[in-house]
């Protein structure tokens, strides 16, 4: 089996905020083989990672053994390692390397749980990220929650945050869990004095409350903070999640398949996590493109929910009652109507 074509495209996608996560968001990748399979995967990077894929990783693919995953992986990396350590050429690769897996599943006739030895069918808990109330989504069924409190002040952020997160835990009861986002918006003095007051409301974590280059400053909160403290949402591939594992920075990780190299990379994340008795929780975790992952590797498996309005990836499996459960569909069981698709940026 060769590779005869990489494509790539960012569809439209109704309601996706109107930020970076837009302008520089999801694109679909699609690897067309010489078989006729044609594997499909989510990367980031926008019309900045769609030029990656056309100018350098495409050419470079051509006639290529779609099955030697891991290797390509490291050819790719090499081939944009200049300008590609972190950031949108990572993000571009990802998508490739989704797609890449997606084949294996495919020429498999497997489920890339099953590949990975892993099983479908089994229900998992999720849960969700909410902004405002959390009512709805406790309506809904689901039983564990992520407040996003980066902008709460009103004078006093510590006071503001503390009382979110009281009347949560008023509202959600003793056997919720509840987490916080701060997405790299405070500082140090700001996160521990926020973790003091928080801690007898039983927080799960406290997700990037510093920027993520702030490996001094984590180091300080792993030993300082009475909540534990998550991260890696913003790190990209195995190497640069090596040192936070080490030094034992986050007791939570948080890659997202992708951004951070795709599945080639969360599984060697999660090989040093475990190896170090550390937690991974992907970020949009209950997307398919990590799910598969974590159905296989995670013996406490909680993932996130994602993105509502990627509503053009089709085949994702649906949270209900605050469960999401894998299907036998091989690879990533995706369905892509290429035909239907509005493009934004090609």
């Amino acid at each position: 089996m060769k590779i005869t074509n990489v494509r790539a495209v960012q569809p439209v996608a109704e309601k996706s905020p109107p930020d970076w996560r837009t302008t520089l968001g999801q694109i679909l990748v699609a690897v067309d083989t010489d078989v006729g399979i044609t594997g499909y995967g989510v990367g980031g990077g926008g019309l900045a990672g769609i030029h990656v894929i056309k100018t350098v990783l495409r050419d470079f693919l051509q006639d290529r053994d779609p099955e030697d995953v891991e290797s390509l992986w490291e050819l790719m990396y090499q081939t944009t390692l200049p300008y590609g350590q972190k950031g949108l050429a990572i993000m571009a690769l990802s998508g490739i390397d989704l797609a890449l897996w997606d084949i294996r599943g495919k020429a498999a006739k497997l489920p890339l749980a099953e590949l990975l030895g892993g099983k479908v069918g089994q229900p998992m808990p999720t849960y969700i990220t909410v902004w405002d109330t959390i009512h709805a989504a406790l309506d809904r069924g689901f039983r564990s929650f992520k407040l996003h409190v980066e902008n709460r002040d009103d004078g006093d952020k510590v006071a503001a945050v503390a009382s979110t997160v009281e009347e949560a835990r008023r509202e959600v009861g003793d056997e919720c869990d509840i987490a916080i986002d701060a997405w790299m918006r405070w500082d140090l003095p700001t996160t521990i004095d926020v973790a003091r007051a928080i801690e007898p409301f039983r927080v799960t974590w406290i997700e990037e409350p510093l920027p993520a280059d702030d490996l001094d400053g984590y180091a300080i909160l792993a030993t300082e903070s009475p909540v534990p403290i998550a991260g890696g949402e913003h790190e990209f591939t195995a190497a640069a999640f090596r040192p936070l594992v080490e030094r034992r920075l986050h007791t939570i990780l948080q890659p997202d398949v992708c951004w951070c190299g795709g599945l080639t990379q969360l599984i060697e994340i999660y090989k040093m996590a475990q190896g170090a008795g550390l937690r991974v929780c992907p970020h949009r975790g209950s997307e398919v493109w990590s799910l598969h992952a974590i159905a296989a590797l995670d013996n406490d498996p909680l993932p996130e929910s994602g993105r509502p309005w990627m509503t053009w990836v089709g085949g994702q499996p649906p949270i209900e009652d605050g469960y999401v459960t894998l299907t036998d569909r091989i690879g990533f069981g995706v369905e892509i109507d290429e035909d239907s698709l509005e493009i934004l940026y090609s």
